[in-house]
C-alpha cells in the first residue's frame, strides 16, 4: 500500500484502462473515413467538412458534459462515472455500424450516424478525464511526473494499437468487425473499472459548481494560464493528424490506384508510428520534466511539433515515405504537450477541487478541438489536404512564443522552474486556495 493508500495492482489497472478508453475513442475516430466514404457513400468534395463536423459536433456536447462531471466527481467519486461512460460508449458503439439500415427507417443514415458518434463521445468524454483525476488522486510532489507519464504512455500506446493493428483488420475482414469491436472493448472498460479502480480524493462539500474559485484560481497563477492555453492549441493535435491524415490517405488512394481499404491501412501504419515515437518519448519528457520544468517542456515540445506541422503542410504525396520525419516530429512535441500541462495543471489544484479544475482544462481543450478541427474541415476542402496542418503549426508557433514569455517572467522574479512542488517540497494540491 502507497503513501496514498492505493495498492500498485490498482495502479496498474488505470493504466490499463487508460488504453482501453484510448483504444475506444481512438478506433471510432480512426474507422470513421472509411465508413463515410464506402457505406454511406460520402464524395471526396464533402469528406472534410462532414468528417470534421461529425468531432466538432460530438466535441461541443461534450464541454458541457466534461466540466460538470468534473466538479461531480469531486462530489461523488471518479469510479462511478467511468463505470457510467464506458457503458454509454457500449451503446454507441453498437448502434454506429447499423447506420445504414436504422437510417432507411429514420430517414437519414448520416443522421443516425451523428446520434451513434455523440452517445460514444459523451460515453468516453466522461471516462478519460476521470482517468487523469485519479492519476493525479493517486500522485504525490515526490512521484506526480512518473505516475501521470505512466498514464500518458498507455494512452499513447491504446492510440498506437488501433493504428497499428487494429485499422489492418477492415483490410482483411470488414469495417462492420472493426466497429462492432470497439463496443466490446468499451464493456470490458467498464468491467475492469467496477472491479478494479477505488476512490481516495476528498469530496467536495461545495453542491454548488465552484467556477469562481476555479477561475480565481487560473487568473492568479500564470502557470495555470499556460497550461490551460496549451490545453486550447494543443489538445486538438493528435485526433488533427489521425482524422486528416486517415482522410488524406483515402481519398488520395484514386490518384495512386490504391483501393480505400489498402489506403487506410498505410495511413494507419504512419499513424501508429506516430503513436510509437509518442510512446518512446514520453519517458525521456518525464525525465526532461522533473529535471528541467514543465514550462520548458512546453517550449521545446510546441518546437518540435511546430516544426513537423510546417513540414507536413508542405507535402505533395502523403505516400511518400518521406512523410514519416514530419510526424515523427509532431509526436515528440506533443507527447511534452501532453503531459507537462496536466501535471502542471494537477500542480496547482486544491486537492479538494481537482476534478473540477481538470474538468475546467479539458473543456478548454474541448473548445480548441473544435475551433481547429473545424477549420481544418474547411481549410481541407476549400485549399488542400495540406492546409490543416499549416494552419495548425502557426498556432504551435504562438503556443510557444506565450510559453518563452512565461519563462521569461519566472527568471525575472527569481524563480527559473515552474515546479513548486518538485522543487521547494511543496505540493499546492494540499495548500487551500
Amino acid at each position: 500500500m502507497s503513501s496514498q493508500g492505493v495498492l500498485e495492482s490498482q495502479r496498474n489497472s488505470l493504466y490499463l484502462l487508460s488504453a482501453v478508453c484510448m483504444i475506444c475513442m481512438t478506433l471510432a475516430v480512426a474507422v470513421q473515413p472509411l465508413f463515410l466514404r464506402n457505406v454511406l457513400n460520402i464524395s471526396f468534395e464533402q469528406a472534410g467538412f462532414i468528417n470534421a463536423n461529425v468531432q466538432v459536433v460530438t466535441e461541443i456536447l461534450d464541454i458541457f458534459v466534461v466540466g460538470y462531471l468534473g466538479y461531480w466527481s469531486d462530489r461523488i467519486g471518479r469510479v462511478r462515472i467511468i463505470v457510467f461512460g464506458f457503458l454509454v460508449a457500449a451503446l454507441g458503439a453498437f448502434i454506429a455500424p447499423f447506420s445504414l439500415p436504422f437510417g432507411q427507417l429514420a430517414g437519414s443514415a448520416l443522421v443516425v450516424y451523428y446520434l451513434s458518434r455523440i452517445i460514444m463521445s459523451l460515453g468516453t468524454g466522461a471516462v478519460w478525464p476521470q482517468l487523469s483525476a485519479l492519476a493525479g488522486d493517486f500522485s504525490d510532489s515526490s512521484n506526480r511526473a512518473r505516475l501521470m507519464s505512466n498514464t500518458a504512455f498507455m494512452m499513447a500506446f491504446g492510440v498506437t494499437l488501433v493504428y497499428a493493428v487494429l485499422m489492418q483488420i477492415p483490410n482483411y475482414a470488414s469495417v462492420y468487425t472493426t466497429m462492432l469491436l470497439t463496443a466490446v472493448i468499451s464493456l470490458l472498460g467498464a468491467w475492469l473499472a467496477k472491479s478494479c479502480l477505488v476512490d481516495v480524493a476528498p469530496r467536495l462539500e461545495d453542491k454548488s459548481i465552484p467556477w469562481k474559485r476555479v477561475w480565481k484560481l487560473v487568473r492568479a497563477e500564470r502557470h495555470l494560464r499556460l497550461a490551460f492555453t496549451t490545453s486550447f492549441f494543443a489538445r486538438s493535435d493528435m485526433v488533427f493528424v489521425g482524422l486528416f491524415l486517415m482522410l488524406w490517405f483515402i481519398y488520395f488512394a484514386d490518384l495512386v490506384g490504391m483501393t480505400q481499404e489498402a489506403a487506410a491501412a498505410r495511413a494507419g501504419q504512419l499513424i501508429g508510428a506516430l503513436g510509437v515515437a509518442v510512446m518512446v518519448s514520453i519517458p525521456l519528457w518525464r525525465l526532461f520534466i522533473e529535471r528541467q520544468g514543465r514550462t520548458k517542456a512546453i517550449i521545446l515540445g510546441m518546437a518540435l511539433s511546430g516544426l513537423g506541422f510546417l513540414m507536413l503542410g508542405f507535402m505533395v504525396n502523403p505516400f511518400n515515405w518521406f512523410i514519416i520525419l514530419p510526424v515523427v516530429l509532431i509526436a515528440a512535441g506533443q507527447a511534452g504537450c501532453f503531459v507537462a500541462p496536466q501535471i502542471l495543471t494537477v500542480d496547482y489544484a486544491p486537492r479538494d477541487l481537482l476534478g473540477s479544475v481538470l474538468g475546467a482544462f479539458n473543456v478548454v481543450g474541448g473548445i480548441g478541438i473544435i475551433l481547429f478541427v473545424q477549420v481544418g474541415g474547411l481549410l481541407f476542402d476549400m485549399v488542400g489536404p495540406h492546409a490543416p496542418f499549416l494552419f495548425t503549426g502557426v498556432g504551435n508557433l504562438l503556443i510557444l512564443a506565450y510559453a518563452v514569455w512565461v519563462q521569461r517572467l519566472d527568471r525575472e522574479v527569481g524563480r527559473e522552474d515552474d515546479d513548486l512542488a518538485a522543487m521547494d517540497g511543496v505540493d499546492p494540491q494540499r495548500q487551500e486556495l
